[in-house]
């Protein structure tokens, strides 16, 4: 029998215990003394029973007692201090307190002999994720095909993702029926992240759970419990696949960018510099979207095909135009110059043709904006960004019902995304354009709880306020417009925002007018 907890393995029948394969000398009392402890980890193992199971019942002195669980703790790196695995408790015993998994000695023997015949695969230049199969807690085993189906679509999905490394299927379920530690998991595959989950059916009801786990540091980045009803096995199958793909996206992101900061200067690598870059586009302020552009150019200085850092470099170009922060005439063809570039690094990278997306919008190609966004989407169903910057798009071109429709659906695949603010300003405007005044007084109030600085959300919260006639709301909103936006005049709005239909235009301005504009 083998025993795993933590990154340790005890195992029985070599009488071996070693922390992530390295052995550990163990004084054979010592290690009777743990496996006695983990066999029996379901309750409190008296003094008197250890003296009789590992002494045989000899007489042992009080201090040789305590210098062998010291010694036992010692071993499986814990301490008396901590007893953050074996636990004394008073005036009764010892309990082994950790969490452990067990399997059959030939089972990790395989897998044992796998990872001595593989040297230690490296990370790959992206970061790396596993997707582990999911149990089946049903406890029938015709069940297996929902679960695996659902592990199966993850990474398909997770594919899709071109700044990330996934696993293929035949290597992520070499380890379906096993207890497996994480740790080896991560060795044996080279890789940072693994996602491992359960599902549960009773009856007509499904509950599924998933979770994200960074294994270098032992942390859980993410998870989440979805109930449902299994009206059609296979439409659930697909929502719970893309709402969990979708929320763990960011996820990744935010471990990386994370990551990132913890790096010195000069040790930073392009990979770093963008996922810095990230972290800052997120905020949504002027000062960070300019310091998210200048890391961006040093990762573009290194590696000058660099698709990923070119096509967010676009997009943080034209957003800053967006927002007012810098000249529209001016940014449009550097960013319309980065996106292209992107897209001729990686065709296949959903970002690049985002970039190209938003640029072609402020070109006023309509149709070619759309296009991209939509090849966007087909390269990756799941990327909740370029959804609401599609539905920004669609609101422009005057179809608000698909815009709105396309913000909403980012916001349900995405809703603790660090750019959630940004989804909901875009269904606000759809809602201004709608005549839903109300609506779009809601939708901006939550995008400006999220973010107090997004200047979208300030815009139609002013427009809508003008337009509902509520003098106060209206004063109020505008003097948050142009702290937000110093510079913005209805001239401004005219000028730089395209708008394909002139009653569009028409209706915005004179929400602004309302307002005192």
């Amino acid at each position: 029998m083998q025993f795993l907890f933590r990154d340790h393995l005890l195992d029985t029948d070599l009488r071996e215990l070693s922390r992530e394969q390295v052995p550990i000398a163990v004084e054979p009392q010592v290690f009777d003394l743990v496996v006695h402890l983990m066999e029996n980890r379901d309750r409190v193992v008296s003094k008197d029973e250890l003296i009789d199971k590992i002494w045989h019942g000899r007489s042992v002195s009080e201090s040789t007692l305590t210098s062998r669980i010291n010694a036992a703790r010692k071993a499986i790196g814990d301490s008396g201090a901590s007893q953050a695995l074996i636990r004394t408790i008073a005036r009764k015993g010892f309990r082994f307190v950790g969490n452990v998994q067990t399997q059959l000695g030939a089972v990790a023997s395989d897998l044992g002999r796998v990872a001595q015949t593989q040297s230690m695969l490296a990370l790959p230049d992206r970061p790396a994720i596993a997707v582990l199969p999911f149990t089946n807690m049903s406890g029938d085993r015709e069940q297996d095909y929902f679960s695996d189906g659902i592990s199966e679509d993850i990474i398909t999905a997770l594919s899709k993702l071109r700044w990330f490394f996934v696993v293929a299927r035949n290597s992520s379920f070499v380890y379906k029926g096993r207890a497996v530690h994480m740790h080896d998991v991560a060795r044996e595959l080279g890789v940072r992240y693994v996602v491992e989950g359960s599902v549960r059916r009773s009856g007509e009801r499904l509950r599924i759970s998933a979770q994200l786990n960074d294994v270098s540091t032992g942390s859980h980045l993410w998870a989440e419990r979805y109930d449902r009803e299994l009206a059609d096995v296979f439409a659930v199958q697909d929502e719970i696949t893309e709402a969990i793909v979708a929320a763990i996206e960011p996820q990744l992101y935010t471990a990386e960018s994370f990551r990132a900061q913890q790096k010195p200067p000069g040790s930073l690598d392009a990979w770093d510099l963008v996922m810095r870059a990230l972290s800052r586009y997120w905020r949504i302020t002027r000062e960070d979207n300019a310091a998210a552009q200048d890391l961006l150019e040093k990762a573009v200085a290194i590696d000058p095909a660099y698709g990923k850092a070119l096509g967010l470099l676009a997009t943080s170009h034209i957003f800053g135009a967006h927002m007012g922060w810098a000249d529209m005439a001016a940014t449009v063809p550097l960013a319309e110059r980065a996106a292209l570039a992107a897209v001729e690094a990686d065709r296949e990278d959903a970002w690049a043709h985002h970039g190209l997306a938003y640029a072609y919008l402020f070109r006023r190609r309509f149709d070619d904006a759309l296009a991209e966004f939509e090849l966007a989407l087909q390269l990756n169903p799941n990327f909740a960004m370029a959804h609401a910057f599609y539905g920004v798009t669609l609101c422009y071109a005057g179809r608000w019902q698909d815009g709105d429709a396309a913000a909403r659906r980012a916001l349900r695949l995405s809703p603790r995304d660090p750019l959630a603010a940004i989804y909901c300003g875009v269904s606000a405007y759809a809602r201004f354009i709608g005549r839903d005044y109300e609506g779009a007084v809601q939708m901006a109030r939550e995008s400006m709880r999220q973010r107090a600085d997004f200047v979208g959300a300030h815009r139609v919260l002013t427009a809508a306020a003008g337009m509902s006639g509520d003098t106060a709301l209206s004063a109020a909103a505008l003097e948050g417009l142009r702290r937000a936006q110093p510079g913005i005049s209805l001239a401004w709005i005219t000028r730089e925002l395209p708008m394909l239909r002139d009653e569009d235009r028409a209706h915005y301005l004179e929400g602004f007018r309302r307002a005192g504009m």
